[in-house]
């Protein structure tokens, strides 16, 4: 990249010291190719003098200048291998500089560890100076980018590109699908070689892209020698509406560095007018150029070496009043931008960001690309744009799109077809995505269909449901950049769950990961109605009609439960005469129910008689009368009350029909479908008996009904008394009923019901298991994978409800 060099190496050869003395003609010619910027002939001659020169000191200096050779020609593996010559000859105590170049070529070379070492090392030896210190920081840096790289994606564009140098581009019609660039490609205009590079001299370039996106063959924007010349001419920029072609020149003279300048041309036709130099101070070794223009005109951002700077290459501003005056005396820009090395290739994007390349910010090695931006009329502290823009290598003279995130840049890494070559780049959109699983808080289960909505900031609205796994997916064409997402997870009988996420300020894609916990809605608690009797009467009185009703509302709302209706009497009459009485009660009430729509098959009625006195679960206060909570109105007790009226009271309190729930898992039925009749009533003669039927299985196996925690079931009788077990996949549906949860296992519940599943041997506590007209509380039971039926109960477990009989002929369990 030749007017980068012109800039860049005026400076430094015009500050450059002799180091060696003249101790033979080689050293002498090596040394004068070098202050004449011929580089390449200069490596020659060194070469030449090294094998020549005896003196190991002597040997250290020549090293060194052949590896700056090499550096200033951006040969950097070479560079390194010079350097490192130069300190094992012990150059580095004449001159510690060596060290600080070796670790900027390892760098470049993109050995970032050897790099921090080297930079330590220089900054013990020189700790004034803190290049060393900002190395090793840029080295570090730098492998931090490279692991965690930007969303650009950077490809090199192989039709505009040529095996000699191609760079700077602008971008040169309204449409932005016209580039003008600088090339030394073998067309241009100086026919004869530059000893510096040993490449042609550079000229402008313009090449277009169709509607296809491919590019034409480039072509010099001018072949009447007014813009291209037999010098250098490059790093173009043009006005907001593309009718002014600011660019750079550099004249050259034999056996003596020369300066650059800035140049416009007015776009006429298909061509371009004479240009015209802008008057910018400096002297004829002065190198001006790079420049970057306001949408105005009235703003001049350019690299010069002009003194007063901060260091090597600095960027100035100069500003005028009209496009038709000259720019007032330019001034340098602030220390914030520039450095003690080179800041150049400016490009302004809306004129209030600016865009440069620097080699003393902290980058990842040569020329970084930074941005700053103008806020209250003040630029900010540059920021590295990272990899992938910028690498190890020299990366300049971006360019973007006025509304897009795209554009076109310069760099000499590695792949590409030449020296420098041209760049396109483009941020693509970002690609969010959202995903999880929805779990019962109560058993740990997957929950599926449960509804995710997401209602973004931006008045969008999204909406998924989960599958039978809980998995729910919104995908990446789904959630925008910059928007902030209100998440509410639903689903019925459950407690709604919400959360927050948001895009807004993310650079790079995401994959948002979001689980949700849904707490079921408790089961409102069923009150059931107290219905008491006159005494010997089964007619309902009207207070307790209402409170049938009340049953009926809770039936009505509660679909899937059983209800046991049982009638009782007091002990003032003959068992007969009671089990009769309490059969009439039941009737009286099943009836009414029935005749009001609830099906049959929900109610188990049952007549007691007199034989099971009233338990009472609360303290009850009737006529005055209290009566305490646990008291048992057996006929002793009663007849132990002092007074005639407080016997009655209790007498009344055990003349009842009360109601409990059996189950929660009846299958609801259409009204339709709903057959009215007579109920059948269970005259309940022998409380103190449980039987229960059983059926026979294909193997011989007892198979009896059961209700867990309010849900129906049919355990195998174990005769070999194993316990009470669970197979996984019953266990399993009684967490998806909700029969069981989390709370009823012992352990860890996050291990036990682990990935949708329960552990084997897991122990769970059932609350309450009815066989019969019994009821176990608290149960232990195991969930076990190998169990082949749904569940087996032992002897063990059954004998809790009495003595166990089996009436083999009529296929009964008598517990006693």
């Amino acid at each position: 990249m030749k007017i980068y060099r012109f800039i860049f190496l005026i400076a430094f050869i015009l500050g450059f010291v002799t180091i060696l003395p003249a101790q033979n003609r080689h050293v002498e010619a090596a040394d004068a190719a070098f202050e004449n910027l011929k580089f390449q002939i200069a490596a020659d001659k060194y070469k030449k003098a090294y094998s020549k020169t005896k003196n190991r000191t002597a040997k250290g200096k020549i090293s060194f200048r052949m590896a700056e050779c090499y550096r200033l020609t951006k040969e950097t593996r070479r560079a390194e291998a010079y350097y490192r010559r130069a300190i094992r000859l012990e150059y580095d105590k004449i001159d510690p500089i060596v060290i600080l170049r070796y670790a900027d070529a390892l760098r470049a070379n993109e050995d970032y560890e050897q790099a921090v070492e080297q930079y330590k090392l220089y900054s013990e030896k020189v700790p004034n100076d803190n290049r060393g210190e900002v190395g090793a920081k840029a080295a570090k840096k730098a492998q931090e980018w490279i692991e965690d790289p930007t969303q650009h994606q950077v490809s090199e564009i192989n039709r505009i590109n040529s095996r000699e140098d191609d760079f700077a581009p602008t971008f040169a019609d309204k449409f932005y699908k016209t580039i003008i660039f600088t090339s030394a490609r073998e067309s241009s205009t100086g026919k004869s070689t530059d000893d510096w590079t040993g490449q042609n001299f550079s000229d402008l370039y313009y090449a277009k892209q169709d509607r296809k996106g491919e590019w034409s063959e480039p072509a010099k924007i001018d072949n009447r020698e007014v813009v291209n010349t037999k010098a250098n001419e490059g790093a173009p920029a043009m006005n907001a509406d593309f009718s002014k072609l600011y660019f750079t020149r550099c004249n050259t003279q034999e056996d003596k560095p020369s300066g650059c300048q800035l140049y416009v041309s007015s776009r006429q036709g298909q061509g371009y007018g004479e240009p015209q130099k802008l008057e910018l101070g400096g002297d004829s070794t002065t190198a001006i150029g790079h420049p970057a223009i306001s949408e105005d005109e009235l703003t001049l951002i350019f690299a010069s070496n002009k003194r007063g700077g901060q260091g090597g290459r600095d960027l100035w501003i100069a500003t005028r009043e009209k496009a038709s005056e000259s720019f007032k005396r330019p001034i340098n820009m602030t220390e914030k931008i520039n450095t003690k090395g080179d800041e150049m290739f400016p490009f302004l994007r809306n004129d209030s960001t600016l865009y440069f390349s620097s080699n003393r910010h902290i980058g990842m090695g040569g020329l970084d690309i930074f941005v700053s931006k103008k806020v209250d009329g003040k630029w900010s502290a540059p920021k590295n744009l990272k990899h992938p823009i910028n690498t190890s290598a020299d990366d300049f003279g971006i360019i973007f799109k006025p509304e897009d995130e795209e554009g076109f840049f310069s760099s000499n890494r590695r792949g590409g077809r030449g020296g420098d070559d041209v760049y396109h780049f483009i941020i693509p959109p970002l690609e969010f995505t959202l995903k999880g699983t929805i779990k019962n808080e109560r058993t740990l289960q997957f929950v599926p269909d449960a509804k995710i909505e997401l209602v973004g900031s931006d008045g969008s609205n999204l909406t998924a449901k989960t599958d039978e796994k809980g998995f729910y997916n919104f995908g990446k064409s789904q959630l925008e950049e910059d928007v902030t997402y209100e998440v509410t997870v639903s689903k019925k009988n459950y407690f709604n769950e919400q959360a927050k996420l948001t895009t807004v300020g993310l650079d790079k894609n995401k994959d948002f990961e979001r689980n949700f916990m849904l707490q079921p809605i408790p089961e409102e608690p069923i009150i059931l109605p107290e219905i008491l009797y006159d005494l010997a009467k089964w007619n309902l009185k009207p207070q307790y009609q209402d409170s049938l009703q009340e049953l009926i509302t809770t039936l009505d709302e509660n679909k899937k439960i059983v209800v046991e209706l049982g009638s009782h009497t007091d002990a003032r009459a003959s068992d007969e005469f009671n089990d009769v009485l309490s059969q009439k009660r039941a009737e009286s009430v099943v009836d009414y129910l029935i005749k009001r729509g609830i099906d049959p098959e929900r109610l188990v009625a049952r007549g007691y008689g007199e034989r099971v006195p009233r338990t009472l679960r609360k303290d009850i206060t009737r006529d005055g009368y209290t009566f305490k909570e646990g008291t048992t109105l057996t006929e002793k007790y009663i007849e132990s009350l002092e007074t005639e009226e407080k016997k009655e009271v209790a007498h009344q309190l055990n003349r009842r029909t009360e109601f409990r729930v059996l189950r929660k898992d009846y299958i609801p039925k259409d009204r339709n479908q709903v057959i009215a009749g007579k109920q059948q009533i269970d005259v309940k003669t022998d409380p103190d008996k449980n039987v229960v039927n059983y059926v026979l299985g294909k193997r011989g196996e007892f198979l009896v009904n059961c209700i867990i925690n309010g849900y129906n079931a049919q355990f195998v009788y174990d005769e070999f008394d194993r316990g009470f077990n669970i197979s996984l996949e019953k266990g399993l549906e009684l967490l998806n009923k909700g029969a069981i949860n989390k709370e009823d296992f012992e352990g860890d519940p996050e291990e036990i019901l682990a990935e949708g599943t329960i552990a084997n041997n897991a122990k769970v506590i059932i609350e309450t298991l009815r066989i019969g007209d019994e009821t176990l509380n608290d149960v232990t039971a195991y969930i076990s994978h190998r169990l082949q039926v749904p569940l087996a109960i032992g002897k063990s477990t059954l004998q809790e409800l009495g003595k166990i009989k089996v009436d083999e002929k009529n296929q009964k369990i008598i517990f006693e």
